[in-house]
């Protein structure tokens, strides 16, 4: 087997055939909903930082969804809306590999993080007054630093095998950005091997982290059917109902994308589901969250006053 990439230094992405009117379209559509993407997590993320009553655990963690929003959606949107506009469709080998670093690390830490922030809403609920002790500040950053080595961990090993392959064309790749099975298409080896670490992957950081939360959740459901007061029970539902928003969204669309056996005919609509998860996703997360929670909501309106006020 090649050690290297020799035979080819870069790919061609053929993302969606549409016409040229449809692609300015979708160029427009598209860059507006990624200024609103990092808008909204910027602003989520400048509130939390700048508001002493936001400096709690859950908008600490809150704060690294907002960090990790903002890198997936940068690390593929960009180089999408610039083959728009230029029909450049070609990336480097180079440029791929630290696009898919980037797009895996922020995705499996993204895994882990939604993991410890079902855990913060257990300990909220189930043992409030033991919460301040359970959730201090050193424990929490020790979570967040675990998430993101998990994160970045799971990458390693998959670029390690995939710098490995030999690279002899076709150069096309069946998407918009470099995602790593479509990749895998085009190598001139065997790569079952490779196949099967990205399920595993899969596996480990989806099933795992989600059968966590289905059993912090479950915790949370037994404790709070046991509230006799019906506005502490509808509190405690409010308390979890965004976090569940936004687990169902991200573990739903990318349990299709690398768990369901892959198939020829489910191309465009694994692209779209893609496109969903690094445009749209990130979008959503601060708009559920700052919707449903009252402490965000709180510290924009204290924001609005105090620039009012000077």
């Amino acid at each position: 087997m090649e050690t290297n990439q020799s035979w080819v230094t870069e790919f061609i992405l053929v993302g969606f055939q549409l016409s040229s009117e449809m692609e300015l379209l979708i160029f427009w559509v598209f860059s507006l909903l990624y200024i609103f993407s990092l808008l909204a997590n910027g602003i989520t993320l400048g509130l939390i930082w700048s508001d002493p009553q936001l400096h709690t655990p859950m908008h600490f963690f809150l704060s690294h969804l907002a960090i990790i929003d903002i890198a997936y959606a940068s690390s593929s949107i960009p180089n999408m809306l610039r083959n728009l506009v230029q029909h450049k469709r070609t990336i480097s080998f180079i440029s791929y590999l630290v696009q898919m670093t980037l797009c895996l690390t922020v995705a499996g830490t993204e895994c882990m993080i939604l993991v410890v922030m079902s855990y913060d809403r257990y300990v909220a609920i189930c043992h409030p007054l033991q919460y301040i002790i359970i959730m201090n500040w050193r424990r929490c950053t020790v979570l967040a630093v675990i998430s993101w080595v998990c994160g970045f961990s799971l990458v390693i090993i998959n670029i390690f095998l995939l710098v490995r392959l030999p690279f002899c064309g076709p150069q096309e790749v069946n998407h918009f950005f470099c995602e790593m099975l479509a990749v895998l298409k085009l190598a001139c080896a065997d790569t079952w091997v490779n196949t099967f670490i990205v399920f595993v992957g899969g596996v480990l950081i989806l099933i795992g982290p989600f059968s966590l939360m289905l059993i912090s959740y479950t915790c949370i459901l037994w404790d709070t059917l046991k509230i006799k007061s019906k506005e502490g029970r509808k509190k405690a539902f409010s308390t979890c109902s965004s976090h569940l928003c936004v687990v169902g969204l991200y573990f739903g669309i990318a349990m299709l994308l690398y768990l369901v056996p892959d198939d020829s005919q489910r191309q465009e609509t694994q692209k779209i589901l893609t496109l969903f998860y690094g445009l749209f996703n990130p979008l959503l997360n601060p708009l559920i969250y700052s919707l449903r929670n009252a402490q965000v909501k709180g510290g924009f309106y204290r924001a609005l006053g105090q620039k009012r006020g000077t």
